[in-house]
Formats: structure tokens, C-alpha cells, sequence
């Protein structure tokens, strides 16, 4: 369930508010234990979401780094590489 979650700190072009939003629920899914919450927890779902993309764009904002920024494309290169190693058989 966490791995759709991706480093989002420096790289060019900078993190996206729906990628932001993305990291959020899957982190809430992952803390929450379900992809799905029932409609009795969906708005203490939606507010957990919320908080944890406002915390996440707030750190994003803060961090500073002396390393030039990354290419998204390479880095996913680098990754489906990875992958492709990993799973073949």
C-alpha cells in the first residue's frame, strides 16, 4: 500500500499538489489499515488526509538542500530499472 508513496524534496520540477495529495492518503490508508473507509469514518478520514497534506507541503517548503535537484525522468528510469531487475525471473 506505501510504496505508491514517492521522496517528493528536490526535484525538478518541484512536487505537485496532487502528488502531495497522493503521499497523504496513502499514508492515512496505510495508518488506517483500509483503502476504503466506512461513510461512519469517511469525514474523520478526509480531515486526517487534509492534515497530513498541509504538514507535508509545510515540510516540503521548509527543507533546504545544498544537492542540485533531481530529474523526475531519470529518477523513474533508474526506478522501472530497478524493477525490471527485481522481478525478473
Amino acid at each position: 500500500m506505501c510504496r505508491s508513496i514517492h521522496q517528493l524534496h528536490n526535484f525538478e520540477p518541484p512536487a505537485t499538489p496532487d502528488e502531495v495529495h497522493a503521499a497523504a492518503l496513502q499514508y492515512v490508508r496505510k495508518i488506517a489499515g483500509t483503502a476504503r473507509p466506512s461513510q461512519a469514518n469517511q469525514a474523520a478520514f478526509d480531515q486526517a488526509v487534509a492534515a497530513v497534506q498541509a504538514a507535508t507541503a509545510e515540510l516540503l517548503a521548509a527543507l533546504v538542500t545544498s544537492a542540485p535537484p533531481r530529474d523526475r525522468e531519470v529518477e523513474a528510469a533508474k526506478a522501472r530499472a530497478r524493477a525490471e531487475r527485481r522481478y525478473a525471473s
